[in-house]
């Protein structure tokens, strides 16, 4: 683990990138492997590639901090990522992989409401993807709002939306 995160931080080949991350993601599906990550700085290796240009290293560095969020003490490390991964969601084609990567993530940060302000002024994109997107796309933004309309703190940013 500790190799693959090393080899993120010294490649700009994406094929790399991608296999890494990929490789980081299946290890993130086992509870002491998420530790092990972010004991190793991870998380923010992980997290800086949310920032690359190409889409498929994006979608894969999201799926990897998703199998890693199933953990509370990466969730607060991951959470600084919010705001970038609502702006992913909002920017990707849609219903495109990286789209549902982002929502998949988001799905995840939410089912507790610690971070639900982060995701306030995406709202209005989750109810046009809720509109415009497919049925997986769909679902997907469902479980979200559905996480987010647990919390009453939510109910006016919810009702106020322009859709």
């Amino acid at each position: 683990l500790q190799k693959l995160i090393h080899l993120l931080q010294a490649t700009d080949d994406p094929l790399i990138q991608e296999q890494a991350l990929i490789t980081l993601s299946n290890s993130a599906a086992f509870s002491v492997n998420q530790d092990i990550i972010r004991n190793l700085g991870g998380l923010s290796v992980i997290g800086g590639m949310l920032s690359d240009c190409v889409p498929k290293v994006k979608e894969k560095a999201l799926n990897a901090l998703n199998n890693l969020s199933m953990n509370i003490k990466n969730q607060e490390e991951i959470q600084v990522y919010i705001v970038q991964v609502c702006r992913n969601v909002e920017s990707a084609p849609l219903n495109s992989d990286l789209q549902l990567a982002g929502l998949r993530l988001l799905t995840n940060m939410s089912v507790t409401s610690h971070y639900h302000h982060k995701m306030i002024n995406s709202i209005p994109c989750l109810l046009h993807l809720l509109s415009e997107g497919t049925e997986r796309t769909q679902i997907q933004v469902l479980k979200v709002l559905v996480n987010l309309s647990a919390n009453p703190a939510m109910t006016r940013h919810l009702l106020r939306a322009k859709v």
